[in-house]
């Protein structure tokens, strides 16, 4: 066992300071993530690829489970809780994009993007290799993200779309809330950091994601707003 420590106040800064040069690379990241942007095709596509993430998110996080093994009850305790928790969750997402026209074929038949498929690569062939610690440094990502943008990204699509397209993605926000994900999944992340890695490959792993995020976001401007643009003569 390793015995090393986490530090919280160090990784949601780094988390920070990674995102905002992310704001700087990224056409519009920034403004939609200050809530001063937004784009119907652009917005529809994300809550699209937001639904293919969590099916492929919580198949990397059973593998990670299955990686724990019996080798630290209390951290596949914490994982298994938010897998429990988490499962089907995607159908929340499902509901807002059938208000907007999307049929269940047409959301089954979308490729995720290729930045989506680089994480979840990551995320598998790591595990194999330093077991469930990059995983729950991912998933800790994921729910402070949330906790920090997603109510600003879905109240702007409320403002301009209508409250009716963002029902189901404000009931994901309330459940996240409701049942503190934030603090499990540091507490989970913590664990794992201390049982499988070291809090320097966890900093390492957070620099990755972050960098895969902005990458999901250049593709999905170019895909819906990019492709709109015209094209200079």
């Amino acid at each position: 066992m390793v015995n090393a420590t986490l530090d919280r106040a160090r990784l949601e800064a780094l988390a920070a300071e990674l995102l905002e040069k992310q704001f700087q690379r990224v056409p519009k990241m920034r403004e939609l993530h200050a809530g001063e942007w937004t784009d119907r095709d652009f917005y529809v596509r994300h809550i699209t690829e937001t639904v293919l993430r969590i099916r492929l998110n919580n198949e990397v996080d059973t593998y990670a489970l299955f990686k724990v093994g019996s080798k630290d009850d209390t951290l596949a305790a914490h994982l298994a809780k938010y897998l429990a928790e988490e499962f089907g969750h995607e159908g929340m997402f499902t509901r807002d994009l059938i208000k907007f026209g999307l049929t269940q074929e047409q959301i089954e038949a979308t490729d995720p993007f290729p930045s989506t498929k680089k994480l979840m690569g990551y995320l598998r062939l790591e595990a194999d290799s330093r077991g469930p610690a990059p995983t729950t440094v991912w998933d800790w990502l994921v729910e402070w993200y949330s906790d920090r943008y997603n109510p600003v990204i879905t109240n702007k699509a409320s403002e301009e779309f209508g409250r009716e397209f963002v029902q189901g993605t404000a009931t994901h926000i309330e459940f996240d809330e409701s049942h503190d994900h934030d603090e499990l999944m540091f507490r989970t992340v913590a664990r794992a950091v201390e049982v499988f890695g070291t809090p320097e490959q966890a900093y390492s792993d957070l620099a990755t994601f972050v960098e895969l995020i902005g990458d999901y976001f250049f593709e999905l401007h170019e895909q819906t707003v990019g492709s709109k643009q015209p094209v200079a003569a």
